[in-house]
């Protein structure tokens, strides 16, 4: 069909239109790619080489949203999802492909990122370590709550109805005992009207915010690679607890002794600890002030006066205090999902570490970044990462990159 034909036949497509179309690959995000009537398709929910009817949902100039209606011929990769909310509940988008299949296109979704947005050639292979535990691994959980329907769950897909979910397969055994009981509070009417619980569950226990039965706002502890962290479910910590120890030795991988670390977005101090073992003075920077105090708490329990802590916008805080600092030997960035901020990037380049440790669970705004590092006259050294989040499309990236001599 001519180029031109194909185009003004897309261009008449409207939601809810069925196409028949051969899925290609995994595109970061986690959407399938596909092609027909002269539109480019990122499909929900496929498997690279479905033939799938999809049904389009939203449409916008020659690029088309779409779901798989049903499965012609399904992918080697594909397999049946377990949960019977998938599909539904916006959490997890991977059931539907292999564990196999998923590192693959993980791996695939970051070099992706590095080519189109870094503009960097990718190392030839990209390792995704595998998560011990595909299922009842996450040790975090935000669930919420319709009480006028008394619904108790996640998000559906692009939407904020709830959808009710009397258990998550990849919820730790304390996180999906704890969702039981709090159904069983909502059925009686005596849960709270909280829009949302967010649960997190350490070495022993459990915590919930906000607290809705006596014990609900203890702390947590966590043990990782010899050290000893306390949090609580205010504050951020990797929800996938297996692969913290190998992750951690992969940020500090080839790093010390020397002067001066900056650990930023530094959390309650999971990179801040090991740091301060190896540097002569580590200042950890996090905004959020309640992981900031147990940060200071964290080290203090170790003994380690030699970290010092501060509470701020890392951009922020980089703009004011780098240029005291004058020099840093190694920076360590562990942003949110968003990436750091433009003049985070710029107070980095500022000091001129010899060695930047990148941590991400967001291929595309690490890659962003690294274009910006890579312009500033940095080059890249290796790239690790880490199924943190087995049946979704995220992963945490580890990359490492050295100053241009």
């Amino acid at each position: 069909m001519p180029r031109r034909e194909g185009a003004e036949r897309g261009a008449g497509l409207r939601a809810g239109a069925e196409l028949e179309v051969r899925v290609e690959r995994i595109l970061p995000g986690g959407v399938g790619l596909a092609h027909a009537e002269g539109l480019t398709l990122f499909v929900h929910l496929a498997a690279p080489g479905d033939l799938a009817r999809v049904r389009v949902e939203t449409v916008r100039g020659r690029v088309a949203f779409a779901s798989v209606f049903e499965v012609l011929e399904p992918s080697p990769a594909r397999v049946e999802p377990p949960c019977p909310y998938f599909g539904r509940c916006g959490g997890c988008d991977f059931q539907q492909l292999s564990y196999e299949a998923q590192l693959d296109a993980k791996a695939e979704i970051i070099r992706d990122c590095l080519r189109r947005v870094a503009r960097v050639e990718p190392p030839a292979e990209i390792v995704v370590e595998p998560s011990p535990e595909v299922w009842r691994y996450r040790s975090r959980a935000r669930w919420q709550h319709d009480a006028v329907r008394r619904h108790l769950g996640y998000y559906e897909r692009g939407s904020h109805r709830v959808c009710d979910v009397a258990d998550c397969p990849v919820a730790a055994p304390p996180v999906a005992e704890r969702l039981v009981r709090l159904r069983g509070l909502m059925n009686e009417g005596r849960l709270p009207q909280a829009s949302e619980f967010e649960a997190v569950a350490g070495d022993e226990g459990l915590a919930l915010a906000p607290p809705v039965e006596p014990g609900d706002e203890v702390e947590q502890v966590r043990r990782i690679g010899g050290e000893t962290y306390h949090f609580d479910a205010g504050c951020f910590f990797q929800i996938n607890h297996t692969l913290l120890e190998p992750l951690v030795a992969e940020g500090l991988r080839g790093v010390g002794p020397g002067d001066t670390a900056l650990d930023l977005y530094s959390g309650v101090g999971l990179f801040t600890l090991p740091l301060a073992r190896r540097f002569g003075q580590v200042v950890a920077v996090e905004g959020n002030a309640a992981s900031a105090r147990y940060a200071r708490r964290n080290l203090s329990d170790a003994g380690l006066a030699n970290a010092r802590v501060e509470t701020a916008p890392v951009g922020e805080w980089l703009v004011v205090h780098a240029p005291e600092l004058s020099r840093a030997d190694f920076v360590l960035l562990d942003p949110p999902r968003a990436g750091a901020e433009p003049e985070a990037v710029r107070g980095i380049l500022d000091l001129r570490p010899r060695h930047i440790s990148y941590v991400s669970c967001d291929p595309a705004t690490l890659a962003r970044d690294l274009r910006a590092l890579f312009d500033g006259g940095y080059r890249l050294g290796s790239v690790r990462a880490f199924d943190m989040f087995p049946q979704t499309h995220h992963v945490e990236t580890v990359v490492h990159v050295y100053r241009e001599s």
